[in-house]
């Protein structure tokens, strides 16, 4: 895991080598091992590293034997053994141990195809000198991030904005759609950030700058065979034999490593499943970590102390009170570079925290099984809001919709026409393409009610929702509608939130590389050949997953209904002994300052919160999206010296 750096154009050698320190400078804490920078005709490649794989052997940016090929590569290729192999059959030869030589040479055999023999998570960048082209390529599903601008004639590149802001003229703006989109939808849609005239490199594909040209290809997507098709082949018990074969070889090649891998337990099945198989292949043992919290309501300690003990792993665990939670916040928001509207993110920076303090900084981790596998409540609450459409009039259907959420008790106290309100069953058509989804996006587009007037002047009749439904393949509307609640999961919300706020910027944040074994490519597209009916079967998520790990996971894990990751939101920045984070920034005069929200309604949402009377989902997610908003815009705007941004992160350490 590493920082990538770089720029297409010729700024002159020391202009260059100054442009290539002062970005990799501010990605110290994704690379604190090693750096290097390399000024080229036509381009400039830096890099700092945190060393995995061939600790002494993989500097980069790395080189061709010839010179004329260079690459820096953030990330992981974790079936570089037998890449290598191929491409010494080839006649290639080695003069590291190194996955990234792999890749150089792997460029070097099939071009920027090479990306469709890759197994792993990864952003680069590779100078072909001879063609004097620059590729761009990101994982398929997103896990490593990558961005660009545009300034003075240079295309900049960088695996975090805050590196290309130490550019001089790139400026600190915001997006006004990128904000609608992440108060809609959770995340921007790429190519769009946060920032205006910062782009974001999409998953799956790769872009190439040649000849003052660029060309941008989506090499890969997740597909799902037609509704009409998706009745079963095989049967059961070979399907589920298939997902443990390549759930145990996904988790295998993600052990690869020259530095010990833990894992991190949640309590849930996901995270337990990959810590069993990875445990089988510790020798030595497996260190594992978790978070606790001192409200029971979000709390999963006790499953935790289950799995460890079952699996007898040296465990750790980071107790997160609210005033945790408030006190990492502000570094917690500079990391990701982007307005969130859940703290979730907060705890799981303080666990790569101890991760690292515990002299690791590799961590299997389970996301990625309920995209996947149809794990989310979201999935059976669609299921069960297209059952009630059919009878609209019933009294009886809506009451089913209590079953979802047992860990929310004021859903249980819910009329059936309360229900049927809230969850629409009866008011979205079964052919809207965004039908699973609907609900989820009604409440988290509420805290746009706090958008100040001119920021909704500047938006006009935008609506993110919309744009959603228009980036979705033409094949979609043939799935099956669970396959298409899939699909707008895995599309969206994994790489625009899961993977990044909540994954890669929190992990990165100290120096801890966290893999994933159920996004091995080859087990998302196995699952995807999968019966809607082996995932969900009534109302039990992800059944064929259960099935095919039961022999490795204690029972009272295994047949636990589906909880969701939770942290306290608005309620951790007034717990006893939380800084004052609120203080300066929801105040009327700060609001008014930034410009993008209602003062006076912003006054009595943080009045309300402050009392403990925030209304659930909408009035936290609100409450949360827009301090986090204040304090982006105080951490990358108000503070726009170059040095700013990165400072702002070294402070979290």
């Amino acid at each position: 895991m590493c920082g990538v750096v770089g720029y297409v154009g010729d700024p002159g050698p020391e202009e260059g080598l100054a442009l290539l320190t002062g970005m990799a400078g501010a990605l110290r804490h994704r690379g604190p091992d090693d750096d290097g920078a390399v000024v080229l005709d036509g381009a400039g490649l830096g890099h700092t590293r945190l060393s995995i794989v061939d600790l002494a052997g993989g500097h980069q940016p790395m080189a061709s034997q010839d010179g004329q090929v260079v690459l820096s590569f953030n990330g992981e290729v974790f079936n570089y053994v037998e890449l290598r192999r191929e491409l010494e059959a080839r006649g290639r030869r080695f003069r590291t141990s190194s996955d990234t030589e792999v890749l150089l040479r792997l460029y070097e055999e099939f071009g920027p195809d090479c990306v469709e023999k890759l197994n792993g998570d990864f952003a680069f960048a590779i100078w072909d000198a001879r063609r004097r082209r620059m590729m761009l390529a990101r994982d398929r599903v997103g896990v490593r991030p990558l961005f660009l601008t545009r300034q003075n004639g240079l295309v900049l590149f960088a695996s975090e904005i805050k590196a290309l802001l130490t550019v001089p003229g790139v400026a600190a703006e915001i997006d006004p759609v990128a904000l609608d989109q992440t108060f809609t939808l959770w995340a921007p849609i790429p190519p769009r950030t946060a920032f205006k005239g910062i782009e974001e490199l999409p998953p799956a594909h790769w872009l190439i700058l040649e000849d003052g040209r660029a060309s941008l290809r989506r090499y890969w997507d997740l597909a799902f065979p037609h509704r009409d098709e998706v009745r079963p082949v095989r049967s059961e018990t070979e399907i589920r034999a298939e997902v443990r074969v390549l759930l145990e070889d996904a988790t295998a090649i993600r052990m690869r490593s020259d530095v010990p891998v833990g894992a991190y337990l949640s309590g849930g099945l996901d995270s337990a499943a990959v810590a069993a198989l990875a445990a089988r292949r510790a020798p030595a043992g497996l260190n594992t970590f978790s978070v606790t919290f001192d409200s029971p309501e979000h709390d999963e300690s006790a499953f935790q102390a289950v799995m460890a003990t079952s699996l007898g792993t040296r465990h750790r665990a980071v107790a997160c009170a609210g005033g945790a939670i408030a006190d990492a916040f502000p570094a917690v928001v500079a990391h990701a570079e982007r307005p969130i509207l859940r703290t979730a993110p907060a705890p799981l920076f303080l666990l790569s925290r101890l991760v690292r303090e515990s002299g690791m900084k590799v961590v299997l981790t389970g996301e990625g099984a309920d995209e996947v596998f149809a794990g989310y409540d979201l999935f059976k609450e669609a299921k069960l809001r297209r059952f009630c459409a059919r009878q609209p009039a019933s009294p009886r259907r809506p009451l089913l919709l209590r079953r979802l959420y047992p860990y929310l008790p004021g859903l249980q106290q819910q009329t059936p026409e309360s229900l049927a309100a809230f969850f629409g069953p009866g008011q979205d058509s079964l052919d809207d393409p965004l039908h699973s989804h609907r609900p989820r996006l009604r409440g988290t587009a509420a805290a746009k009610l706090f958008f100040g007037a001119d920021l909704r002047a500047s938006l006009g009749g935008y609506d993110a929702a919309d744009e959603m439904a228009a980036r979705l393949p033409d094949a979609f509307r043939h799935w099956h509608p669970l396959h298409q609640a899939q699909y707008l999961e895995t599309r969206f919300l994994l790489p625009g939130y899961i993977l990044s706020s909540q994954g890669d910027r929190m992990a990165m944040a100290h120096g801890v590389e966290g893999r994933f074994p159920f996004l091995d490519h080859r087990l998302i597209e196995l699952a995807a050949t999968i019966p809607p009916e082996m995932k969900l079967r009534g109302l039990r998520e992800k059944h064929i997953l259960r099935e095919a790990v039961r022999d490795c996971v204690p029972a009272v894990i295994l047949e636990r209904p589906k909880q969701p990751y939770r942290a306290p939101d608005s309620a951790a920045f007034f717990a006893p002994g939380a800084p004052d984070t609120v203080g300066g920034l929801m105040e009327p005069e700060a609001v008014r300052r930034t410009g993008l929200f209602n003062p006076a309604a912003v006054a009595r949402l943080t009045d309300k919160c402050r009392a403990g009377r925030s209304g659930g989902f909408r009035d936290n997610a609100a409450f949360v999206g827009i301090l986090s908003t204040q304090l982006w815009h105080r951490a990358f705007v108000e503070r726009r010296a170059s040095a700013a941004p990165a400072s702002a992160c070294a402070s979290a350490h």
